[in-house]
């Protein structure tokens, strides 16, 4: 029995020649994902769960790699939005480690599930509201098409589990193993950039 896959960058075929889009469009797989564990029992739930999990890891990394540092570059005050982004992650990160440990069945963990779901959507209104917008008013299609080539990458080589605390480059080189994972990605997406 194979496991069940989990969406990232590109398995929908679509074409992403924006980044923007492609990060919205899994905006919404995660949505489903939440309403797949919530409306599931046993192991359907915990299938759904380790789906979600996966997806969360991937996307976070990615725009920690791709995302945050154009806005930090190119937005003006754009340092400070991608800080109250890294908090958000963060704490949705140590609420996401603590659910990966537990049952899905435990009574504790739908309610923890809800929460988390919370923060998730709003950090994702956030994202949408203070960065995506953004980044679509300070760059071109072809910036568009490469960030969005950008995220393919780092998501392909991505963790595939919550780190909290590892939203920072300085914390991902103290980590040893995951920091060469990290450098590889971050290598692989100046390269898909073309800033080689």
């Amino acid at each position: 029995m194979s496991e069940p896959r989990t969406p990232q960058a590109g398995d929908d075929k679509a074409k992403d020649t924006d980044v923007v889009a492609l990060l919205m469009r899994q905006h919404g797989d995660i949505r489903n994902l939440f309403d797949e564990v919530e409306q599931s029992k046993g192991k359907e739930r915990r299938n759904a769960f380790h789906r979600l999990v996966r997806l969360l890891a991937v996307h976070e990394t990615a725009e920690e790699e791709v995302v945050h540092p154009f806005v930090r570059r190119m937005v003006p005050g754009g340092e400070q939005v991608v800080e109250d982004r890294l908090a958000e992650e963060k704490a949705a990160k140590e609420t996401l480690a603590t659910l990966d440990k537990m049952d899905t069945d435990d009574p504790k963990f739908m309610p923890q599930l809800m929460k988390l779901r919370k923060d998730v959507q709003e950090h994702a209104r956030a994202e949408e509201r203070y960065e995506f917008i953004h980044i679509r008013r300070h760059t071109d299609a072809t910036n568009l098409a490469a960030m969005a080539k950008a995220v393919k990458v780092a998501e392909a080589m991505a963790p595939t589990h919550p780190h909290p605390g590892v939203e920072s480059l300085a914390r991902n080189m103290a980590l040893g193993p995951v920091a060469a994972l990290m450098d590889r990605t971050k290598d692989a997406v100046r390269k898909a950039m073309g800033n080689d």
